[in-house]
């Protein structure tokens, strides 16, 4: 049952203006979605023994987990807490929150732990255990991210401030890890419903957007070219 926002004052008036957009956390679900989604057969397509192509689509699974990691922990971090406090009748659906993370803590953790062997044999002995972590994985987020979206985030645009959303925004950003800044806002613009058009207008000046048309796109289509090859 979706949370209703209550201080501990009790209920919020009619008409209680919104105190922040929380639609970037649904935006940034989409690629946790989508990349996780094609992990499996990105896997798959890898020939035995082809190690420049493991290497390629294991720093995407292994930014992927970065990623993941770091959304979770920030949400472990300061948004829990908050919503506690500000909003004390979601508490039973921010405990199941925190099982959840643990949950798929233990999935993304095995699939962390199978890549080095992978990357570096590009064996399908190797992958084997990738792929069984990314079973958990995907089943744990087919769970967690609708969950999370109908019952934790429309709380959110009542307790939590727009500070607060752009920690949590930077927080991820740090997560990118050094030359791959193109890349994964590629991943993050392919993952959105119209191909990322409004959210580079959403989120990026004009100038941002012709650097991201002359040489993040000529990059992102070298990126994809390298994990999609057969």
């Amino acid at each position: 049952m979706p949370a209703t926002p209550l201080p501990a004052s009790g209920d919020f008036p009619a008409g209680t203006p919104k105190t922040c957009d929380a639609s970037g956390m649904i935006e940034i679900h989409r690629v946790f979605r989508r990349g996780f989604g094609e992990a499996p057969e990105l896997v798959n397509r890898v020939r035995e023994g082809d190690s420049e192509h493991a290497a390629a689509v294991a720093t995407q699974l292994a930014t992927l987990s970065l990623g993941l990691h770091a959304h979770h922990e920030g949400e472990d971090a300061r948004l829990w807490g908050a919503l506690e406090e500000r909003a004390p009748s979601c508490t039973p659906h921010v405990e199941r929150m925190k099982q959840q993370h643990a949950e798929l803590l233990v999935h993304l953790a095995a699939m962390d732990r199978a890549l080095p062997a992978w990357r570096a044999s590009a064996k399908e002995s190797d992958a084997a255990p990738v792929l069984a972590a990314l079973v958990g994985v995907n089943a744990a987020i087919a769970v967690h991210l609708p969950d999370e979206e109908t019952n934790i985030v429309p709380v959110m645009e009542y307790t939590i401030t727009k500070p607060e959303v752009d920690w949590f925004s930077e927080h991820g950003r740090k997560s990118i890890p050094k030359g791959q800044t193109w890349q994964q806002l590629g991943e993050i613009l392919a993952s959105q419903p119209d191909g990322g058009d409004e959210w580079l207008h959403k989120h990026m000046p004009a100038p941002a957007r012709l650097l991201w048309r002359w040489v993040g796109k000529p990059k992102y289509a070298k990126h994809r070219a390298a994990l999609e090859r057969a």
